[in-house]
């Protein structure tokens, strides 16, 4: 037990830290400021939890959201006044993602609000609707802490069931803020129930998911059935990816996997898996030909555009499978939610598959798989072509990374143009890759704090970035050195928002290149000599496979490859092209 009798204060901080290590907590966030000083000396003390000092709230939150990635969930501690206001990004990310966020907010006490008394503002519900839950504290008191213990193993609860979630408590706390002595508390160290942390237990967040399947009736229609693999960041990848092969193999469906999905770095699991279904969709001949009457969804939809749309005007009969609350339909069609995790849904599916008559169209799945084979030999021969010079081509560098990171490698994925690269090029493999992101609200926000919570005590890891988002988490940095571990930042410099150029609005210049790609001229091997960062410039595919093939164990490093994106964009929609104009026209499936 870690509870110093000093004062009041420190014997409500030390309950609540002790509380919170009991029922597994082993991170806690530490931002700087008075209010917060007891908690903050608290979590520091405690022998079992890593309190890690960040001086930029927004970084911090983000770093805390990398780590809830790893599986586990960790503290986020600020002080009074507007420093919570910059949790509020990663917050919406957490909410939006379902990553597990505990947030403990300093606040001054009610006699001090409303008064003009300094960094004082109205902390009440200051994240809105975002949390599963808020409460403010009661101000301490030595026979409040029962109260305050079970309200933390609550709340403990509330952040990982039914789903993974932000919970925040305001914590008002009155001077003395320091540990100084109060003798009558001092006193009440020996009145302190031995046996007051004997009930609580380490919760797991598996242990809170409930083991009851609440799925609506399924049994697979006739015709031309598909199955779609997407957005997903599981616990257990494998098992994920195991799941999924069964449950097509019952099925006899095709996989359109999405890019991000571990699906793609588990190929030898799933012989029906379809990686190039971006590129076949862009034929419209292909497209009408390869329509399903009916689809199965795996989680969040995936993020190419070209896929949307189809589903989008086909409106075929669909059923999502994801355990929590959300609907997951943009596309607002017929559609029928399966409420559970697809390990779960799956095993019961594949059951009952003996007993529905057989409905698959054997005929589409053989013709998705022999388009999926010559697409992705004409495209890999293709991105084998492109030479270094004169200019390196920013999507072969997600064609690279999926073959030859080193086994198992956690990889975070920048949002903008890099995800729309894995999405298109990554190859599918056995290497276990791990892609982790933050696509629930897909902002730039935080990626590189996000990515060295990933990468915090656990296997060496890569970023895979663009500029823009990584100088918009430049403070980032400030982190570098407290990382346990190593991270890697593959860095695709464009000078500017790549992805815009995409857009129609890149025909209208101006005001296109002022306030859409927004040209940054920063020399990355000044801002990483500032932050003590390695720094390497990559002029050829041979040199950045020689520095991926073996990651280092500690530390920070950037690799840096200099493309242009006009021309870069270019040549993605020539590759592209390439394909969609290499697709004859075929007879009608089944004729």
């Amino acid at each position: 037990m870690s509870i110093q009798f000093n004062n009041l204060n420190t014997v409500w901080a030390g309950v609540l830290v002790e509380t919170l290590a009991r029922l597994g907590l082993q991170t806690a966030v530490i931002c700087p400021g008075s209010r917060s000083a007891p908690l903050a000396v608290a979590f520091a003390q405690h022998p079992g939890i890593e309190a890690v000092p960040v001086l930029d709230e927004r970084s911090a939150a983000f770093w805390a959201l990398g780590l809830a990635r790893q599986g586990r969930a960790a503290v986020l501690l600020c002080t009074s006044g507007s420093a919570g206001a910059h949790f509020y990004p990663a917050v919406i990310e957490a909410t939006e993602s379902r990553m597990p966020l505990l947030i403990l907010t300093a606040d001054r006490p009610p006699e001090l609000r409303d008064c003009n008394a300094g960094q004082t503002i109205d902390q009440q519900k200051l994240y809105g609707s975002f949390p599963s839950f808020y409460s403010e504290l009661a101000l301490p008191a030595l026979d409040r802490l029962a109260y305050l213990r079970q309200t933390l193993i609550y709340a403990w609860e509330r952040l990982h069931y039914p789903v993974g979630g932000v919970v925040h408590l305001n914590l008002p706390f009155r001077d003395p803020l320091a540990p100084v002595l109060q003798p009558e508390v001092e006193q009440f160290a020996q009145q302190f129930p031995a046996d007051f942390f004997e009930a609580i237990l380490p919760t797991a967040a598996s242990s809170l998911v409930s083991s009851r399947l609440a799925m609506a009736p399924f049994q697979p229609p006739s015709g031309r059935g598909l199955l779609i693999a997407g957005l997903a960041q599981p616990d257990a990848p494998q098992a994920y990816c195991k799941a999924i092969a069964q449950l097509a193999a019952a099925l006899q469906l095709p996989v359109l996997a999405e890019g991000l999905s571990p699906l793609r770095n588990y190929a030898d699991l799933n012989p029906h898996l379809i990686s190039t279904y971006e590129l076949i969709l862009r034929n419209p001949d292909w497209a009408e030909q390869l329509a399903p009457d009916w689809v199965i969804r795996i989680g969040e939809m995936p993020t190419s555009k070209t896929l949307r749309q189809w589903l989008s005007q086909r409106q075929p009969r669909q059923w999502i499978i994801d355990p929590t609350e959300r609907n997951l339909d943009p596309l607002h069609g017929p559609t029928t939610h399966l409420r559970g995790r697809v390990e779960q849904v799956a095993e019961q599916l594949v059951a009952q598959a003996a007993n529905w008559p057989m409905a698959a169209d054997l005929a589409y799945l053989k013709l998705w798989l022999q388009q999926e084979a010559a697409c992705r030999a004409r495209l890999d021969q293709q991105l084998a072509r492109l030479p270094d010079a004169p200019q390196l081509f920013e999507g072969k560098a997600a064609w690279i990374l999926s073959q030859h990171l080193p086994a198992a490698t956690p990889l975070f994925v920048a949002s903008s143009s890099p995800t729309r690269d894995v999405e298109f090029f990554w190859r599918p493999g056995n290497r276990a890759i791990r892609p982790s992101f933050n696509r629930g609200a897909n902002g730039i926000d935080g990626t590189l704090s996000t990515a060295l919570g990933m990468a915090h005590r656990n296997q060496s890891s890569v970023l895979f970035s663009g500029d823009l988002a990584l100088l918009h988490d430049t403070n980032g940095f400030l982190i570098g050195r407290r990382l346990v571990g190593h991270l890697t930042i593959v860095l695709i410099n464009n000078q500017g928002g790549g992805i815009f150029e995409s857009l129609p609005i890149a025909a209208f210049d101006p005001p296109f290149e002022e306030f859409f790609a927004t040209p940054q001229a920063i020399d990355f091997a000044l801002l990483c000599q500032t932050y003590g960062v390695d720094y390497e410039l990559i002029q050829s595919w041979e040199q950045l496979i020689q520095r991926i093939l073996v990651l280092p164990t500690q530390g920070l490093r950037l690799l840096e490859l200099q493309t242009d994106r006009k021309q870069d964009a270019q040549t993605r929609q020539r590759l592209l092209d390439l394909q969609k104009n290499s697709l004859p026209k075929q007879a009608q499936i089944g004729s």
